[in-house]
């Protein structure tokens, strides 16, 4: 069972800049184990949200849980809906902690019928349903990840798939994606070819480090910052700030006797925030967590502790849409007592 508590706690730091309200904009909630042996639920989310920072809110991401295992399996991603709708519920009755506020849910977007799965997961949420995340990540050196990717190859070339990206827009719902380094360009060209839609990247497009990628660190960021530069030039665009602690990263923390602090983690990975924020603007970038995941490398806290060392050179302004604004304005998320 994943429970790293004994290793995240090793490093313990005081939050910085405590009262600077935080939307969590990417998490998962999973009621019993996944492919990686996670357990990761409300009360989890919270022993994380209530560790120094301000985290006021936060928005679920689809993470293939709590599926509904009888009916049709196009509505089988709609029990993780009705799971994570009950949560936060939950949430919102203790207002002095963090709420779920927004849910990015799943559907396959090749399907004929996706506007009746759509209207299903608008049903089941509880008015918090914004969009769909399909994610595209392919590639053929996949034995050596921890995390291993479940989308054919070619995905967002698509039509079909292309066709549903484009519905979510008419509809007025976001699109999340995450995908490897070496598919930006295909997800950038999707963008541009579904302008009507607001589009997300998770993970700053998941740089990867293990595998055949060992070893080309520099060479792969260079290639890397070239293409972010390019996927900023659609104005539908996105980015969400985080994920770069997942172990398929190549960072290696995660294999540690301790976990790294939060100077460590800006020394390793300050260069691909500055680089985005530079492309896309503050105003098109949201600081994420990505946990549990990044939470087999890193601490909640320490992390925000390294995005807030990482921000400090920005202004409040800029900061201020970097740690909620900009996660509000996209998923449409009120502000408490608002």
């Amino acid at each position: 069972m994943f429970d790293n508590d004994d290793w995240v706690n090793q490093v313990r730091e005081e939050a910085i800049d405590p009262d600077r309200e935080i939307v969590d904009p990417h998490h998962h909630l999973w009621p019993k184990p996944n492919d990686r042996d996670i357990i990761y639920d409300l009360e989890d989310l919270w022993r994380d949200t209530d560790d120094g920072h301000n985290v006021s809110q936060t928005v679920f991401v689809e993470c293939g849980a709590a599926y509904r295992e009888d009916g049709p399996d196009h509505l089988k991603p709609v029990g993780e809906t009705e799971f994570v709708a009950a949560a936060a519920a939950r949430s919102a009755a203790d207002p002095d902690r963090a709420t779920i506020a927004a849910i990015v849910a799943h559907a396959d977007l090749r399907l004929d019928n996706l506007d009746e799965v759509i209207d299903a997961h608008i049903d089941a949420s509880q008015g918090l349903f914004r969009g769909i995340r399909h994610a595209g990540p392919h590639d053929a050196a996949s034995e050596h990840f921890r995390i291993r990717p479940r989308s054919p190859a070619g995905l967002y070339r698509d039509e079909a798939f292309r066709r549903g990206v484009a519905r979510l827009g008419e509809r007025g719902f976001t699109y999340d994606t995450w995908n490897y380094h070496h598919q930006l360009g295909d997800f950038t060209d999707l963008a541009t070819a579904a302008p009507g839609t607001t589009i997300i990247l998770d993970h700053f497009g998941t740089p990867l480090g293990v595998g055949p990628y060992e070893g080309k660190r520099e060479e792969i960021f260079a290639k890397w910052k070239d293409d972010i530069a390019a996927a900023a030039q659609a104005p539908n665009v996105y980015a969400k700030l985080g994920g770069l602690a997942m172990p398929d990263n190549g960072f290696g923390w995660h294999e540690r006797d301790t976990p790294p602090t939060s100077d460590e983690f800006v020394e390793a990975q300050a260069a691909y925030y500055h680089h985005t924020i530079k492309c896309f603007g503050p105003e098109r970038c949201m600081f994420e967590s990505n946990f549990p995941v990044d939470r087999l490398s890193i601490g909640y806290s320490v992390m925000w502790n390294g995005l807030k060392k990482i921000a400090a050179e920005y202004s409040d302004a800029e900061q201020d849409a970097m740690f909620s604004g900009t996660a509000r304005k996209v998923y449409s998320i009120d502000a408490p007592g608002s």
